[in-house]
């Protein structure tokens, strides 16, 4: 090993130690890359000039469009959170699958599946969960660790449910380090692989997880049935009642999850455009929630929708065309009608959140989560720029090329694994994905997207897996003191079970995660 790749290798080893220690992880990352390429130059292992080419990577950051989906996704996720919409979903559910044994734990997990395809973010979905389902799972005679695996585990989900914020990143890193790998093979019309790829693929692993939890706690309810008891009949009105309180509470969410992940595998918005469309969807749903479903903003704003969709069919909207008729002239009338017609909706839409106080915590919240991504993602960038700088990434890939049949993958994964410890998802996406993905992307049996779903589902596992799991520590911040620590780590095992089982059945069977993708884009 040369001076470069050793001080590569300290680099790393530098960064793991200071982030043990607590500092900050954007400052660090960018911090310790600096001082590490000093000392390479000053020892003459690589030349300081090579940091010229930060300031156009850095520009490339900000103006990536992929990468402008992630704070409308969060906006929809945050917007969603403080209309409350989780609050009536699971009352509706509770009232009609509460009768059951583990009726509770199962309309928990089903809310949770809604909540992560609408939040993405971890945090946001562990805290909502915690706070609205645990007192009344512990109320109703739950046991607590059953309660806590519950909601900890469909929290995590999350991280692999589209549109989760992860899976935006990880698509955006993967489908750079994809192209790196065809390059260096001589390939220069190098293939993509997209967001909406990775969101294909993950749909079909993240809904055999939903069933896994949901056998689990039918298993439960059976074998123990004293764990998760019934809600008792005079909590529960009459079924029809219960039926379509239960469809008016899902019927906006799950319109607006269809819209958002149905326009992006269907090809019809890019993952940026679905974005929009969903933070709009859910500043109407907040509004809506606000002055009532007759408010004139939502009727004008859903009329102006639809009259789009239907002008969009009927009339071509392209501006300079050599002899448009009279009724693509008028149409275009039309059209710019419709749009001020949503405009104003979403003006008054907007007003009306503001006045209700949601507005200004929502942008908060947003502005700084997506700064705290970003920031990562600069300090990542010079990280990734120094370490290349000291022939790490020859290094990664000599190590990684040595390994027999998938043992380069499966070196890759436990490393992801055992990061997720010490490192949030975020930092592992933009330090780790960019090192080992060029080298195993450039073995033909690795598939991008099964590799991206792999490492998607693997974060997830060391997100919920104790002693250290962010999700069991966000849970622990928002329990109530009847739920221990010990509760929490022992409630969480059996889920984790299952879930190093998927990901096991997913290296199996990789058409889990390729199959979808294929039968939409044939790729």
């Amino acid at each position: 090993m040369e001076l470069p790749e050793i001080l590569a290798v300290l680099m790393v080893v530098a960064i793991c130690a200071l982030l043990l220690i607590g500092y900050p992880v954007a400052l660090t990352l960018a911090g310790v890359a600096l001082s590490f390429a000093c000392l390479g130059h000053l020892l003459g292992a690589m030349n300081l000039s090579l940091l010229g080419a930060l300031p156009q990577r850095i520009f490339g950051v900000m103006t990536n469009e992929v990468l402008l989906a992630i704070p409308l996704f969060i906006f929809m996720g945050v917007m969603l959170e403080r209309s409350r919409i989780a609050e009536d979903l699971l009352e509706a559910m509770g009232r009609l699958f509460g009768p059951w044994r583990g009726g509770l734990a199962i309309s928990v997990t089903l809310v949770g599946v809604l909540l992560a395809a609408a939040k993405g973010v971890v945090g946001a979905t562990t805290i909502t969960l915690a706070l609205i389902t645990l007192p009344t799972m512990l109320r109703h005679g739950y046991d607590p660790r059953l309660a806590a695996g519950t909601v900890a585990a469909t929290a995590t989900l999350a991280q692999i449910m589209p549109p989760a914020t992860v899976l935006v990143l990880l698509g955006d890193q993967l489908n750079t380090a994809y192209q790196a790998a065809q390059l260096a093979e001589g390939r220069f019309a190098p293939d993509s692989v997209s967001v909406g790829d990775l969101f294909a693929g993950a749909v079909v692993p993240a809904l055999m997880l939903v069933v896994l939890y949901l056998v689990f706690q039918v298993a439960v309810a059976l074998l123990k049935p004293n764990a998760c008891p019934p809600i008792l009949p005079q909590a529960n009105p009459q079924k029809g009642s219960e039926a379509s309180h239960l469809a008016g509470a899902l019927a906006a969410p799950l319109l607006l999850i269809v819209v958002v992940l149905g326009s992006i595998l269907g090809g019809l918005a890019t993952p940026t455009e679905a974005a929009a469309i969903g933070a709009f969807g859910a500043l109407l749903l907040t509004a809506r929630r606000i002055d009532g479903a007759r408010s004139w903003p939502i009727v004008l704003a859903t009329v102006a929708i639809i009259g789009a969709l239907l002008w969009r069919t009927l009339v071509d909207p392209r501006f300079g065309r050599a002899s448009p008729g009279i009724l693509d002239q008028a149409g275009v009338f039309v059209g710019l009608a419709l749009l001020a017609a949503l405009a104003i909706g979403a003006f008054a839409a907007t007003v009306a959140v503001q006045r209700a106080g949601v507005l200004q915590p929502v942008l908060s919240s947003t502005t700084q989560m997506t700064s705290m991504i970003f920031t990562i993602l600069i300090g990542a960038t010079l990280f990734s720029l120094v370490f290349r700088g000291l022939r790490g990434d020859d290094l990664v890939q000599r190590a990684l090329a040595d390994l027999p049949g998938n043992g380069a993958v499966l070196a890759a994964m436990v490393a992801m694994f055992l990061l997720g410890f010490v490192m949030d998802a975020f930092e592992i996406i933009f330090v780790v994905v960019p090192i080992v993905a060029p080298a195993l992307l450039k073995m033909p049996a690795v598939h991008p997207v099964w590799l991206g779903v792999m490492m998607a589902m693997n974060l997830q596992t060391s997100y919920m897996h104790p002693p250290l799991g962010p999700t069991l520590f966000y849970l622990r911040g928002a329990a109530p003191p009847e739920i221990t620590t010990l509760h929490i780590y022992v409630g969480i095992i059996p889920f984790v079970v299952i879930q190093i089982a998927a990901l096991g059945l997913l290296w199996t069977v990789p058409e889990l995660a390729t199959w979808l993708p294929h039968a939409l884009y044939g790729g």
